[in-house]
């Protein structure tokens, strides 16, 4: 097998590798969705971290095979390679739109790196360094803000932490370069903050790509990740490693135009992720996309239906006590006088019912003042 051929079959597996690892992430982020960035009591997130180690260490060893020109784009196809793995592996089917999102942001991620120059390899000085991770450090930092600020919109939320990620893992790689570069010459201590800074902005990333799956599925934040990835590279390697498209200005027209393809199907994904939730949450627009629409039977549980009935017996008993005829007339006794009317001594009051709260009022029995002395 020719060294041509290796590199890029290496770079296909680093690619479903990469692809692999999104899934799981995806998945861990629906399963635990109160852990936000590094669930790592779950085994199922490590493996996901294998993945993107075993597609980053793929990803390099086919660099040193084959040029940079062809190893980049065919890095992009990892979305490609997502939608059918996730529609395989976990049955999540992606629409129409997500492929033309999908397949429209890999080309356009494809011809933008393979228009690229190559230049002779060169490191940065302390200070474009410096500038460098201070410039990096306030866009993620922006970033998050700006995601935590948009909780309330899931999808927007996972863009801009996909973004945050990219950018990470983008100056992790322009990072990588200048340690490597600087490698033939011998690592000094001068190094040793770039190697800090790989560790955290690669840990960084890996956090905040893990966030992005959470409530916003798996082709958009994917999707932009592997866009904003390479192309913070490219960018970083065009102003300050001294890189250039190729073809002159025809070239830079084209990988404009490429750029604006990318951009495209990262909105194509992003607008199909948010009518795809208003869908879920709405059944009238489930019904209205023409997916069928059951709702789910209600059971009523047992002590529901006991207290219906014992309250329904209430009630009937209560009407009942309530509409009494209402008492007879007090018998009057012959030869008392006055008292003739009242009731007879050791006797009781008569009852006087009425609606006060739903049940009989009766009255407090009075005494009687012109009670007739018994003589002997």
């Amino acid at each position: 097998m020719s060294a041509l051929a290796l590199s890029v079959l290496l770079s296909l597996v680093s690619a479903v590798a990469y692809a692999g690892g999104a899934i799981v992430q995806e998945q861990v982020a629906v399963s635990h969705p109160d852990e936000h960035y590094a669930p790592l009591r779950r085994p199922s997130w490590w493996a996901a971290v294998a993945l993107n180690g075993l597609g980053g260490l793929l990803h390099v060893v086919a660099l040193a095979y084959g040029p940079l020109s062809l190893v980049q784009p065919l890095g992009a196809l990892t979305i490609v390679f997502a939608l059918p793995m996730a529609a395989l592996f976990v049955g999540r089917r992606a629409g129409a739109t997500a492929w033309r999102g999908a397949i429209m942001a890999t080309v356009g991620l494809a011809g933008l790196l393979s228009l690229v120059g190559a230049s002779d390899a060169q490191s940065l000085s302390t200070a474009q360094r410096v500038f460098a991770g201070l410039v990096t450090a306030a866009a993620v930092v922006t970033l998050m803000i700006a995601g935590r600020a948009a909780h309330r919109h899931p999808v927007v939320r996972s863009v801009l932490l996909a973004t945050a990620s990219g950018i990470a893992f983008g100056m992790s790689s322009v990072f990588t370069k200048t340690v490597a570069v600087d490698w033939t010459g011998g690592v000094t201590a001068a190094d040793l903050p770039a190697l800090a800074a790989i560790g955290v902005l690669a840990t960084a990333g890996l956090m905040l790509s893990q966030a992005s799956y959470r409530g916003a599925g798996l082709a958009a934040p994917l999707a932009t990740l592997t866009v904003v990835n390479p192309v913070v590279a490219a960018a970083v390697g065009i102003t300050m490693f001294g890189e250039t498209f190729r073809y002159g200005a025809t070239g830079t027209a084209l990988a404009l135009s490429c750029g604006v393809v990318a951009a495209g199907g990262l909105i194509l994904l992003t607008t199909e992720r948010i009518q795809r939730t208003h869908a879920e949450s709405s059944p009238a627009a489930a019904l209205a996309d023409g997916d069928a629409f059951v709702p789910a039977p209600v059971e009523e549980p047992a002590d529901a239906l006991v207290r219906e009935s014992v309250l329904v017996e209430q009630v009937a008993a209560l009407r009942e006590e309530l509409l009494l005829p209402a008492p007879a007339a007090p018998e009057t006794a012959t030869g008392h006088g006055p008292s003739d009317e009242l009731p007879p001594p050791g006797g009781e009051p008569p009852a006087y019912y009425g609606p006060f709260y739903g049940a009989a009022y009766i009255p407090v029995p009075v005494l009687d003042r012109h009670r007739a002395r018994v003589k002997s």
